[in-house]
């Protein structure tokens, strides 16, 4: 019997692949986003997306940022919450947002609690993510912050709002990724080539 790989064999896998991609790769795959992004179903009334910026590879959301700022759609950025170990806070990210570095050295606003967004008020989330398969699952880097963020909200049965959406090369699918209990699937998966729907938009 051939053994399945695990999600930290997986995990090294995709990472790499991503980080192997040329500065021209990804700069092409990050504008390419923008339209895929822009005509699809997804986005149609949105008005409040959380995004994210990209580390370790992962697909650059800057260029779609910058065209949402254009359309007036507010947009929110991901900061490690500082009471809660291992969950999120979303505040939103504008021209103006002054930034610092967290504990990855990864950029997000300073905190403002006049700024903060409730995870069920935003219309969408673009979540980065290591590999996806066809029926939505994500593996992420591991440490479960959106899993721990989103799970109040799912339990609470608010399934319209958010959209959870994964942010992919084409390249990081996966045939079928194994899952937790805890892993909270993805409604649709967004890369430079396609939105892969994987349950119903509503």
């Amino acid at each position: 019997m051939i053994k399945e790989p695990s999600r930290q064999t997986l995990r090294q896998h995709y990472r790499h692949y991503r980080q192997n991609l040329s500065k021209t790769e990804q700069k092409r795959a990050s504008e390419n986003i923008i339209d895929i992004a822009l005509k699809s179903k997804v986005f149609l009334g949105t008005q409040k997306i959380a995004c994210y910026l990209a580390n370790d590879g992962e697909l650059d959301l800057m260029p779609l940022i910058l065209a949402l700022w254009q359309l007036n759609i507010n947009t929110y950025l991901p900061v490690l919450h500082p009471f809660s170990k291992g969950h999120l806070l979303f505040i939103q990210y504008t021209e103006t947002t002054q930034m610092t570095s967290n504990r990855f050295g990864i950029q997000e606003p300073l905190l403002n609690i006049e700024k903060v967004i409730k995870p069920e008020e935003l219309d969408c989330l673009l979540i980065p993510l290591v590999s996806f398969d066809k029926q939505g699952n994500r593996l992420g880097m591991g440490g479960g912050f959106y899993d721990r963020t989103l799970e109040p909200v799912i339990t609470k049965g608010i399934i319209e709002r958010p959209q959870l959406i994964g942010v992919a090369h084409e390249g990081q699918m996966s045939e079928e990724l194994p899952s937790q209990g805890w892993d909270i699937p993805m409604q649709a998966i967004l890369t430079p080539e396609r939105l892969l729907t994987t349950k119903s938009i509503k």
